[in-house]
């Protein structure tokens, strides 16, 4: 597909905690594919794809950073959702969801528990639960997908680095902050998503490093530090979104100079190869 440019789709952008906007939460469309990343925390995951114009039909790769129910949950529903489908014929192929050996014992307890069993006898079969392991590296469509453990200091959580037909880098650390465990999967990202819980300036009353998150600033940081060419933040505080978008640039963009990229719900980003700063 000559010409087809990659694209991120931005489901949701907010912490787990938010109202105003949905769980982070977000699709990396390739020429040739594409791959979920977590699916938020209920089944408000159908109504982001469906605004986004994203038939569950065209979903076949689903990555699950880690087992907080803002990740998980809308995960458990896409399960119940393409199980039928699949026994109806209505959707073609398999789904593989992966994630780490944390995420697949919960899904799968979750899953008996909330899920009836003719629908949950799909699992294990044309829906697998793929379990992935630090720097394991997996053909996901037409990308080069390596899965990597972020370093949480919290729970265990997995990211990836995705290369893109064209090339590029997409780089994903879930909803933590770098931690340089890392560092050899982020270092020269082309595009680099990190969450940004609040702004720095306003530390004192999200107080996000007593909740293993950072700031806008420090994002900003990491990205000029690590050479990562564009930033996308995301996982953040709902109470200031009009503004959000030109105060969280403003602030990354006194640390890092290449291309920041502050999404609303359902803004799609394309990946072309150079800086572009939204």
């Amino acid at each position: 597909m000559e010409g087809v440019m990659s694209q991120i789709t931005m489901l949701g952008t907010g912490s787990a905690m938010c109202t105003r906007c949905y769980n982070t939460c977000f699709y990396l469309k390739t020429p040739a594919g594409g791959m979920l990343t977590d699916g938020g925390g209920g089944n408000g995951i159908f109504r982001q794809l469906f605004r986004a114009g994203i038939d569950v039909e065209n979903i076949h790769h689903i990555m699950v950073t880690h087992v907080h129910t803002d990740h998980l949950l809308g995960v458990i529903w896409l399960i119940r959702k393409i199980s039928p489908l699949q026994y109806k014929g209505k959707y073609r192929g398999n789904l593989t969801i992966y994630c780490h050996d944390e995420v697949k014992a919960a899904l799968e307890t979750m899953c008996n528990i909330m899920i009836p069993q003719k629908i949950l006898s799909a699992l294990g079969n044309t829906i697998e639960l793929r379990e992935v392991h630090d720097g394991e590296t997996l053909q996901v469509d037409d990308m080069e997908v390596t899965f990597f453990d972020i370093g949480s200091t919290k729970l265990k959580q997995f990211g990836y680095r995705a290369t893109l037909p064209d090339g590029q880098t997409v780089v994903c650390l879930g909803d933590e902050p770098y931690a340089p465990v890392a560092e050899q999967w982020v270092r020269g990202a082309d595009w680099l998503l990190h969450e940004a819980f609040c702004l720095y300036r306003d530390r004192e009353q999200f107080r996000p490093y007593e909740k293993h998150h950072s700031t806008a600033l420090d994002a900003g940081m990491i990205a000029r530090e690590l050479c990562v060419k564009n930033l996308v933040l995301y996982h953040t505080e709902d109470t200031h979104l009009p503004t959000r978008r030109e105060s969280y640039i403003l602030e990354a963009g006194h640390e890092f100079k290449g291309g920041i990229h502050v999404p609303d719900d359902l803004e799609t980003i394309n990946l072309i190869q150079h800086n572009d700063t939204t």
